[in-house]
């Protein structure tokens, strides 16, 4: 028996352990090196709106003639759509493990157009990947929400195969955000999306990329929205994503209530052997636990299972220093 198998948007995998998107994960040989270094599935490297629609704007800039500007930026959108197509049939012929395609959007626009032929290439499922960076101090909570969720439905509209949404940490209330996802027959959540970290050099006063990769002390804030999210609406499938570096911390997520996790950094700093690693310890651990399968442990310690759930709750960080002289 396989005691790690476990279902995630209503797929089938082997391990808990998925290969989020990522250069790793960009050709067929990196989705067949993942595969053999037991991920349970694979999250493709995203097809960025922005990148796409920002090469046709380059194309339209250039030319002084309409009908041949028309046929360029078909091109353009076509050549690398069909590209990212053809790594979807290749990967589903090739490779047994679920192959997950995924999109990152700004807005609604001709990209929506996008998720329908992924579908047809034969993609498991569609994590979708939303970008709102909120830099315009007259724009409300509120209406990005309803971005998001304008965009959500757009989606599900166009497509019948299982979809993610991949979240950002600053939502207001994210529970509700996630309730309302729910509510449009999303079948999961990614928790956490990772933004393009920034940082200053200060000796040449000039602002630079921060570190790219993830640290497990990121995991924290994830853990706490599992369990609350898993708590108070079970229905709906978990991804944890920032911060997971260890079978430790993936045993962590699955308590919380995570389906399953994803993993990138980890495998970037330590090879794909850490997926071989992560799948021992989780075994291991359920093993010396006598859990038998996933399910088992899958939500032991969200919000609602444990006995206190103000644990999870931030006046924990207030009373833990009040006890503390």
């Amino acid at each position: 028996m396989n005691r790690i198998k476990t279902k995630y948007l209503g797929l089938e995998l082997n391990s808990p352990v998925i290969l989020s998107s990522s250069g790793l994960t960009s050709t067929l040989q990196r989705i067949k090196d993942a595969e053999m270094a037991g991920a349970g599935a694979v999250v493709l490297k995203s097809i960025f709106e922005e990148q796409i629609m920002n090469e046709v704007a380059h194309v339209d800039s250039y030319s002084d003639y309409p009908e041949a500007a028309d046929y360029v930026r078909t091109y353009v959108q076509e050549n690398s759509l069909g590209l990212y197509l053809k790594l979807i049939e290749d990967a589903k012929q090739q490779c047994s493990i679920p192959i997950i395609a995924s999109i990152n959007c700004r807005g609604i626009g001709e990209w929506v157009d996008y998720a329908r032929v992924i579908e047809a290439a034969g993609a498991d499922a569609l994590e979708l990947n939303i970008f709102l960076l909120p830099t315009d101090k007259e724009t409300s909570s509120d209406e990005i929400e309803r971005n998001y969720l304008n965009i959500i439905e757009r989606v599900k509209e166009a497509i019948s195969i299982p979809l993610s949404v991949k979240l950002g940490a600053g939502f207001t209330n994210p529970l509700a955000i996630v309730r309302e996802i729910y509510y449009r027959n999303v079948k999961g959540v990614v928790l956490f999306n990772r933004f393009y970290p920034t940082d200053i050099d200060i000796e040449k006063m000039a602002v630079k990329a921060g570190d790219i990769f993830s640290h497990p002390s990121e995991l924290s804030n994830a853990l706490r929205w599992t369990a609350l999210v898993n708590g108070s609406l079970p229905l709906i499938d978990v991804a944890v994503s920032t911060g997971v570096h260890s079978g430790a911390d993936a045993v962590k997520a699955l308590l919380a209530g995570a389906s399953a996790v994803e993993i990138a950094s980890a495998a970037y700093e330590n090879g794909l052997q850490v997926i071989g690693e992560m799948n021992t310890f989780i075994c291991d651990w359920m093993k010396r636990h006598e859990f038998q399968t996933l399910r088992d442990v899958t939500g032991r310690m969200n919000a609602k299972n444990i006995a206190d759930p103000m644990l999870y709750e931030r006046t924990q960080f207030m009373k833990y220093y009040s006890n503390h002289e």
